[in-house]
This record gives structure tokens, C-alpha cells and sequence, in this order.
């Protein structure tokens, strides 16, 4: 199974005497610990600047009463669902009553489990996008991010009645065609502050320390349903954020009154 939230390294640098092979393994490095973080160079917009915004939402009494202006806010994310793991995580969602945000993937996964994604809007949680076939899009020609995006949002909204608003790259990679693209088909794009790095562990125990440590106010957590430790851990991560003072949102709520403008980077 591929790891959405990391690249593949099929080969191991190699030592030549006691030092690495210079300049290229080192920018290598550095620009997957950029992807990986969350952040690729991109001007993104924080939550509290896109609040901070006269409001521009017509709808905004939809997002419900929590105002993250006065309120300590967290958002908890998930991508590459829906998987054999999203019942379970929508039921303690729903015991817990607790929204998130699920950035979802087409091929194999919104296609082979139709009526989680109809669940997760009827239960009031934000569907948005996560491509179709989790390409790298800063690769693909625009066509080919058109195509990417474009796919998921058509089957979104067949199953929900709304066409998604937000997407999440794939490994947090983007750039001004991307940001082009996105434009054009009314998307946002939405990295994180938080990962627990799901994608390299099935200690769940570890996953819930990960986040508790890196949680702040108007954090973005990244998780993945698809992984064997992760849902496991969801109970004991919001339980102890609720404790610290914390009120879960989605991504929406969390710029509310503010909403998320199409091509912006949101982190």
C-alpha cells in the first residue's frame, strides 16, 4: 500500500567514507522535508488572517454557532479515504460529536465505498478533495491537475448534492499552476500544522503523543483513516484535547467568518 502522506524512497543514499554524496542528497532532503511539513515555498494564509477578513461567506450561519475569534479551535483532518477504516472512525465522530474535515481519493476509495462519502456529508462533516489518483500535481501538465481535480469533485457532488470547495495536494505540493488550476474550479488548497506521520507507524499510542505534542490553537491535524493505528487513536486524541480547552471544527468553521478563496494556500 502507498503511503499518501510521503514519498516512496525505494533506494538508500549510499556512504562514500564517512560523508554523504554531496549537494544533490542534500536538496533532495530538504525539499521532502518541506513536502512532508506541509510547506512547499508557497504564501499561505493562516487561519486567523482569513478570519480577520470582512465576511464573504453568504452562508455563513450554516458553519454553526462556534466563533474561532473567541474560541480555543482545532481542526482534524483526514485524507485518502474513505477506506475499510471510516465506519468505525464516523462512529466515535458521532459519538464524540465531533466534526472533521475528509480530504478524500477517488480511484479505489470514493469509488468502492460510495456510501461512506454520503455518510460523512449527512452527518455534517466537510467533504473535500484529494485528487483521484494521488498524482504528485506539481508533475502533471494543467490538463492533467484538471483532470485530478476534476474527477473527484463530479463523483463528490453526484453522491452529496455539493461540489467540494477544498482540496489538499498530494504530500502538500504545489505551486502557480497548481494555484491556476484551482482557481479556475473554485478550490482552496489546505496543507496542515499538525502530523502525526500515521503513514510510517501503527502505534497508535505514538500517533496520539505526536499530536498532542504539536497542537496548538487553530492547528490543521493531518491524519490518514486508511492506516491501522490511526483510527484507533482518534478517541484518546480528542478526549485530551478537550481536556486542554480545545473545540473541534472543519476547515470552514475555522476561517469563519472569513471563507477560503479559491487558489489560496491555507495553513
Amino acid at each position: 500500500m502507498y503511503s499518501p502522506g510521503m514519498p516512496s524512497l525505494t533506494r538508500k543514499t549510499k556512504k562514500t567514507g564517512t560523508a554523504f554524496r554531496t549537494a544533490g542528497t542534500l536538496a533532495v532532503t530538504a525539499a521532502l522535508t518541506l513536502a512532508l511539513s506541509g510547506c512547499t515555498g508557497a504564501d499561505t494564509t493562516a487561519p486567523s488572517a482569513a478570519r480577520a477578513r470582512p465576511a464573504t461567506d453568504p452562508q455563513a450561519a450554516r458553519l454553526g454557532a462556534v466563533d474561532c475569534r473567541g474560541v480555543k479551535c482545532i481542526a482534524l483532518t483526514f485524507d485518502a479515504g474513505p477506506s475499510e477504516h471510516s465506519a468505525r472512525l464516523l462512529d466515535i465522530l458521532k459519538e464524540k460529536q465531533v466534526p472533521a474535515t475528509f480530504f478524500l481519493l477517488g480511484k479505489r476509495h470514493i469509488e468502492k465505498y460510495p456510501e461512506l462519502v454520503r455518510r460523512m456529508a449527512d452527518e455534517g462533516h466537510e467533504v473535500a478533495n484529494h485528487t483521484w489518483d494521488h498524482k504528485i500535481l506539481t508533475k502533471l501538465r494543467p490538463e492533467e491537475i484538471r483532470e485530478e481535480l476534476e474527477r473527484p469533485n463530479e463523483e463528490i457532488a453526484r453522491l452529496t448534492g455539493r461540489r467540494p470547495t477544498l482540496m489538499r495536494p498530494p504530500q502538500g505540493r504545489t505551486d502557480d499552476t497548481v494555484h491556476a488550476v484551482c482557481r479556475e474550479l473554485g478550490l482552496s488548497e489546505v496543507l496542515w500544522s499538525v502530523t502525526a506521520k500515521d503513514y510510517q507507524t501503527t502505534d497508535s499510542d505514538l500517533i496520539t503523543r505526536r499530536v498532542l505534542d504539536q497542537s496548538s490553537r487553530d492547528g490543521i491535524i493531518l491524519l490518514h483513516d486508511l492506516y491501522d493505528g490511526t483510527v484507533p487513536a482518534v478517541p484518546g486524541i480528542i478526549d485530551a484535547l478537550k481536556e486542554r480547552g480545545f473545540v473541534f471544527v472543519t476547515v470552514p468553521q475555522l476561517l469563519a467568518p472569513g471563507m477560503a478563496e479559491p487558489g489560496e494556500v491555507y495553513r
